[in-house]
């Protein structure tokens, strides 16, 4: 197995709500590492708990990169820190929650790799 070249370079955007979601599955034959992620608070007054998981699909093992962390009204975090470089592969999924509709939002960015025979 081999890694080709770069098959997409994408972010995600997404809402996160008071239900835990998917936000990225790696796709099949590909290898994705997530550059950054980050979490916003946009609500001006209130702060908001992040959740967030990565479930390792070939174990059946989900570990958290951030439980009931605090987001300060109009603040940011970086969930999985100075961390770059986190590999998932197929199937494995990044998901998340708030404790808030609507206060917090989240961008991943993700560089997805073709795997080869």
């Amino acid at each position: 197995m081999a890694l080709s070249a770069i098959g997409d370079m994408k972010n995600v955007l997404k809402h996160l709500t008071t239900t835990s979601a998917d936000l990225y599955e790696c796709p099949a034959s590909t290898r994705a590492e997530i550059k950054f992620a980050l979490v916003s608070n946009v609500d001006g007054t209130n702060d908001a708990d992040v959740t967030l998981s990565i479930l390792d699909s070939s174990a059946s093992v989900t570990v958290y990169t951030a439980k009931n962390i605090v987001v300060p009204a109009n603040a940011a975090l970086k969930p999985l820190g100075d961390l770059v470089g986190l590999t998932l592969k197929p199937g494995d999924k990044i998901q998340g929650l708030a404790s808030n509709d609507g206060d917090l939002d989240i961008i991943l960015s993700v560089v997805e790799y073709t795997v080869t025979a």
